[in-house]
C-alpha cells in the first residue's frame, strides 16, 4: 500500500469540510443574532461576537484568516479593476 492509498477512514471522512474554531464561532454568532435581532444586524457584529467568543490562544490564527481573507478580497479588486480598464472601461 502506497502513501496515497486511502484507508476506509480517509475515503469517509475526505468529503467532510474542516472548520476552523473561528468559522464555528462565526456560525453560533451568526445564528444567535438571528434569532435575537431578527429585525437584522450588521455584519461587524457576528464578527466582533465571534472573535471576542475564542479562546486566546485562537485569535492568533483567526486574525491572520481575517488579514488573508481582506487580502484576497483587496487583490481580487485590484485584479477585476485592471481588467475592466483593459477593456477600455473607465476607472
Amino acid at each position: 500500500m502506497s502513501q496515497f492509498d486511502l484507508t476506509e477512514f480517509d475515503r469517509i471522512t475526505s468529503s467532510v469540510p474542516v472548520i476552523s474554531p473561528f468559522q464555528a464561532m462565526w456560525n453560533e454568532a451568526e445564528e444567535m443574532l438571528r434569532d435575537t435581532h431578527p429585525e437584522g444586524f450588521e455584519v461587524e457584529e457576528i464578527g466582533r461576537i465571534a472573535f471576542d467568543s475564542l479562546p486566546e490562544d485562537e485569535k492568533a490564527e483567526a486574525l491572520d484568516c481575517l488579514f488573508y481573507t481582506f487580502w484576497s478580497a483587496v487583490m481580487a479588486d485590484r485584479e477585476t479593476r485592471a481588467r475592466h480598464e483593459a477593456a477600455g472601461g473607465a476607472a
